[in-house]
């Protein structure tokens, strides 16, 4: 059984949608276990609730079953299935009226560091989990940013390509999150070392 689950684990999204595309519907199970945690992850940081980012994880699954007979493979999975989730969750946040919170900065805006919280995580279980509520103090532009980059691994074409700005923003924009996190994690002691 475990080595019938590692086969699974190995098959290139490509093959799992050539399966669904040949009426297979069924494998697009696949799809959803292998991106359903770090969409969600992404969605529980955009929008701050757990329901909501359920909801739209849920939607951004459905738009992607029924956009999948037009997928031609110019983009890798990932990045086709992260835009659809970025741009449903774009949806929710501008109904809400938060647009303005989640607009991408052009390069020739200057930057104000906010005031944020000075509370020490003391009760992190560990330094991820206390790194992870750092990242969660960062406007939501710069948070998806540092998980879209360092976390899900995602290059910087991939994510220009999903957040729909170009490969010179998305480079601006991490470097001034990257900072921003820095200056965080100076302000908040975290010792762990930061590279």
């Amino acid at each position: 059984m475990g080595s019938l689950i590692s086969m699974i684990k190995k098959i290139p999204d490509i093959e799992i949608i050539n399966s669904i595309q040949h009426g297979n519907k069924e494998d697009f199970r696949l799809l959803v276990d292998r991106y359903k945690d770090r969409a969600f992850s992404m969605l529980k940081r955009m929008l701050k609730n757990e329901m909501e980012a359920e909801e739209v994880l849920q939607d951004s699954f459905i738009k992607a079953f029924n956009s999948i007979p037009n997928f031609r493979g110019d983009a890798k999975f990932s990045t086709w299935f992260y835009k659809i989730v970025y741009n449903t969750c774009l949806t929710v946040l501008s109904n809400q009226k938060r647009k303005k919170d989640i607009e991408f900065i052009s390069i020739d805006e200057e930057f104000e560091i906010g005031a944020y919280d000075n509370k020490i995580y003391a009760q992190a279980e560990n330094g991820n989990e206390y790194l992870y509520k750092l990242i969660d103090k960062l406007p939501i532009r710069y948070s998806l940013i540092i998980i879209l980059f360092y976390i899900d691994n995602l290059s910087i074409n991939e994510i220009s390509n999903i957040l729909d700005v170009s490969i010179v923003n998305v480079k601006v924009i991490l470097f001034r999150a990257r900072n921003e996190l820095k200056d965080l994690m100076i302000k908040h002691n975290y010792q762990k070392e930061y590279n």
